[in-house]
């Protein structure tokens, strides 16, 4: 993964200026285009406030953005909360519905 592509990437679905990113994260604006760019390694710390600004997490920064909105979907979230014995329940229920 190209660090400084997937910000630029993720500012422009955004429909962030540099500038505008800069300013929310907090960065210098010639440092964040020199990253984008290719021409500076950011540090762990600079991407932190950079994906604070995107309200992304660093996890979801580097994960597949398929992973990342399947573990942030609600529906997985609530899967994730239940009992081993509400899961096999729910999976009894979900086989009941694809027979159908």
């Amino acid at each position: 993964m190209e660090i400084g592509s997937h910000i630029k990437q993720l500012r422009e679905q955004k429909n962030y200026s540099i500038n505008k990113l800069a300013n929310m994260a907090g960065v210098s604006q010639s440092y964040l285009r020199d990253v984008e760019l290719g021409n500076k390694n950011p540090t762990v710390a600079f991407l932190s406030l950079i994906c604070d600004a995107l309200n992304i997490s660093l996890q979801d920064f580097f994960c597949d953005n398929s992973q990342s909105r399947l573990l942030n979907d609600p529906i997985i979230q609530a899967i994730y909360k239940l009992t081993p014995e509400q899961k096999n329940a729910l999976l009894v229920f979900l086989k009941t519905m694809q027979s159908e």
